[in-house]
């Protein structure tokens, strides 16, 4: 299958780059590009896409909006997000997650970092580097992130959750992987798949990225801890 990807960002000359990296792939192919968040999801809408490498700072439409605006869209489910950002570190990373990105990734990231990002998060899966995410949303959070006492994310939304659940989302929040959960809770990755599939039909969550936003705005893992 050929993974249809659609570029964002208002430097040419980046998605020219971007461009020609990603159609050097056999199993890639650049739909469309885009230099605002508004023109990005007018391409989505018309062209498809499995994958938008999207830039969070744009002039008009920026990513956050523009991001927003394809996860809200039922008719656009099946698209993933990852959020370009300049800096290792941006204010936006945790809103873009919980807009409903995928993950993100540093411009500065190497050729073969950003190949694989675009195939994990076509593959369903989220954050090119959980460790680092987790790392990034506890440091905002404990900042205080706007919005993180939002009703939608109260800690009762856990009350859904099964004990073996919990345990799992928590593991999640922390960064650990699959088989990293199955070897600490002694059970096999297929039946951590399970749990962790569960928890976000439960929770209303796109993917494994917004379930560990929810792990920690509903304080069931602390920063820190």
């Amino acid at each position: 299958m050929t993974i249809k990807v659609l570029l964002a960002d208002d430097q040419t000359l980046l998605r020219s780059a971007f461009r020609v990296l990603v159609d050097s792939e056999p199993d890639m192919e650049v739909v469309g590009e885009a230099s605002d968040g508004a023109e990005a999801v007018e391409i989505v809408r018309a062209k498809g896409a499995d994958v938008v490498l999207m830039d969070i700072r744009m002039p008009g439409t920026d990513g956050l909006a523009a991001t927003r605006m394809i996860t809200e869209d039922p008719r656009l489910a099946d698209v993933r997000v990852v959020m370009l950002t300049t800096f290792e570190v941006d204010e936006y990373v945790v809103d873009s997650l919980r807009a409903g990105a995928s993950g993100f990734l540093g411009k500065g990231a190497e050729p073969g970092e950003l190949l694989s990002a675009i195939r994990i998060a076509a593959a369903g899966e989220a954050l090119l580097s959980p460790v680092a995410t987790k790392g990034l949303i506890a440091r905002f959070l404990a900042q205080g992130v706007p919005g993180s006492g939002d009703a939608a994310y109260d800690a009762s939304r856990l009350d859904a959750l099964t004990g073996r659940e919990r345990e799992v989302l928590v593991q999640v929040g922390g960064g650990h992987s699959n088989d990293e959960i199955a070897g600490r809770l002694e059970v096999s990755p297929l039946t951590v798949k399970t749990h962790v599939n569960r928890a976000m039909a439960k929770l209303g969550a796109r993917d494994r990225a917004q379930l560990v936003v929810i792990a920690y705005e509903t304080g069931l893992v602390r920063p820190g801890v």
